[in-house]
């Protein structure tokens, strides 16, 4: 694949190609928040977990609808809590990705509570130090794709690595076909 710019990833999907084993990312979507010579940060997008955002952080409870999961954002930081919202004016969000999608970090203040439009909560963040994304990237770990609004909000989230996948069309339909874990095939 060659060396990726480290300008070109923040706001951009990563999928896990079909030879990523690590458990961490295995089958995984993930969208760029931050990328640069320092590293990169973003966060897992199709991995819900058991409780609902009102049982795992009820200070976050009215920003999404009563029986949303809270999401396993990544393996670093796991007790801190991320949240990505789609606003009505993209310079509400601290850290863009996608038009008026993006993070809010710290205290949200009430007029901008107000005014979300979507949101998800995340418990922990994927992080990559310096050079280390890129060199995942030139050994074809990840897969790069342009996040819609729907990615990065489905509503299926156990199936978002297989239906970006099959969206890219060939070879990566196929690859949309591998198990998660290889020895049930």
């Amino acid at each position: 694949m060659g060396r990726v710019d480290t300008d070109n990833l923040k706001g951009r999907l990563l999928v896990s190609s079909g030879g990523l084993y690590d458990p961490n990312f295995r089958h995984t979507v993930v969208i760029i928040g931050e990328h640069g010579p320092e590293g990169a940060v973003g966060v897992v997008l199709n991995r819900p977990l058991e409780p609902t955002v009102d049982e795992a952080v009820p200070t976050l409870a009215d920003l999404v609808p009563s029986d949303d999961p809270v999401f396993e954002g990544g393996p670093v930081a796991t007790n801190q809590v991320v949240l990505l919202v789609d606003l009505p004016v993209p310079g509400f969000v601290d850290i863009p990705v996608l038009g008026s999608v993006g993070f809010l970090t710290g205290d949200i203040p009430r007029e901008v509570r107000s005014v979300i439009r979507r949101a998800r909560v995340f418990l922990g963040h994927a992080g990559w130090g310096p050079g280390q994304l890129e060199a995942e990237m030139e050994s074809d770990s990840w897969i790069l794709e342009d996040p819609t609004e729907d990615d990065l909000f489905t509503d299926a989230p156990h199936r978002l690595w297989h239906d970006i996948l099959k969206r890219k069309g060939p070879p990566y339909d196929t690859m949309a076909r591998i198990p998660f874990d290889p020895n049930m095939n």
